[in-house]
């Protein structure tokens, strides 16, 4: 069992302060090891006895010192003010993750979670990917993946409320992620959603430990278009994709109308959901439980998890962030290791 790598994030946001305490609280537990691959300086925000960190030379320390200090794997850089983004520190965000992502290529580490970054910011240095998932699939571009190419942005987020000890956690991958509204249409196409649907199965089953997972699809339209009433791509793109996938063996549905599929009775019914865009699948993910939201890439060769909320500069460096997002990252990045390792 190897370490987690854990990127900076924008540093002039809560990712150092989050990082502290995800490992305040997962210190006495060496199956969560991880080091933060930051410049040692970006860490001097936050400025207390108790927060005790430690340079290591190589991932590989980070489980020795993991119950004394916050490990460090160096890089060069320098910190931020907190809650003041500059586009100077874009180069440290970046080399952070692409270290992270070497690390986990090179079977040094078991996964890779990230901070959360500003891609406002990023753009303006010149960033020219649309955000994180994009900018991991490009890092992880030639390298073989365990099922069909991606990658696709997936959210989840968990539900203890399920009675009888039963479990409703809900897991919604996307088929367009980081475009306009008004561009939509136009990406959901026949191919887009075959693409997603099968990459999200199989992470379903690989990543997760679901046999034979059972598929919900949304419709793009109200009511999933009323047979072509009220718009035609469900009729005529997404439900040709879903008859294709069920006659290859999987249980998939038609599309089905999203403002329905969110409620307890009916994620009974499902193990996951295809959301057709960004918001239709992220406002009922973080409507769930905000604060244990993860976000995980699927489709890559390495396994990657993120909290699922923004860099806050608002109260960066205040010492009131809450890590509960950033702790559930780590916990599902081991586990989804551990179903991938076998």
């Amino acid at each position: 069992m190897k370490p987690l790598a854990l990127t900076l994030g924008d540093p002039a946001g809560i990712g150092p302060e989050i990082s502290w305490k995800a490992w305040e609280r997962l210190r006495g537990e060496p199956d969560h090891a991880f080091a933060l691959i930051a410049p040692p300086d970006a860490l001097t925000q936050i400025d207390r006895a108790d927060y005790p960190l430690r340079v290591i030379a190589q991932l590989g320390d980070a489980a020795s010192v993991f119950d004394e200090a916050l490990p460090v794997l160096p890089i060069d850089g320098s910190g931020a003010r907190p809650g003041q983004p500059d586009p100077a520190h874009a180069d440290t965000v970046t080399r952070s993750i692409r270290t992270a992502v070497e690390l986990a290529s090179d079977r040094q580490a078991d996964a890779v979670v990230t901070n959360p970054i500003a891609k406002d910011v990023l753009y303006r240095a010149g960033f020219a990917f649309p955000g994180h998932t994009e900018y991991l699939g490009a890092l992880c571009e030639g390298t073989d993946t365990p099922y069909h190419p991606g990658p696709v942005m997936m959210l989840s987020a968990p539900d203890d409320q399920g009675g009888k000890g039963q479990r409703l956690d809900l897991r919604v991958g996307l088929v367009t992620i980081h475009i306009p509204l008004c561009q939509t249409c136009d990406a959901i196409t026949h191919q887009a959603v075959l693409d997603a649907a099968r990459t999200m199965l199989g992470a379903l089953c690989q990543d997760f430990g679901i046999q034979n997972p059972r598929l919900a699809v949304c419709g793009l339209n109200p009511h999933a278009g009323e047979n072509g009433a009220l718009g035609t791509e469900d009729r005529d793109v997404i439900n040709p994709v879903c008859r294709l996938l069920r006659a290859e063996g999987h249980q998939v549905t038609d599309a089905l109308p999203a403002d329905t599929l969110f409620h307890a009775e009916a994620r009974r019914s499902y193990d996951g959901v295809l959301a057709m865009y960004h918001d239709q699948g992220l406002i009922p993910v973080k409507t769930l439980d905000f604060h244990r939201g993860v976000n995980i890439t699927l489709g890559l060769p390495i396994v990657r998890t993120s909290p699922d909320h923004g860099t806050a500069f608002d109260i960066a460096g205040q010492g009131i962030a809450r890590p509960d997002s950033l702790i559930a990252a780590i916990r599902k990045a081991r586990e989804i290791a551990n179903y991938r390792h076998g």
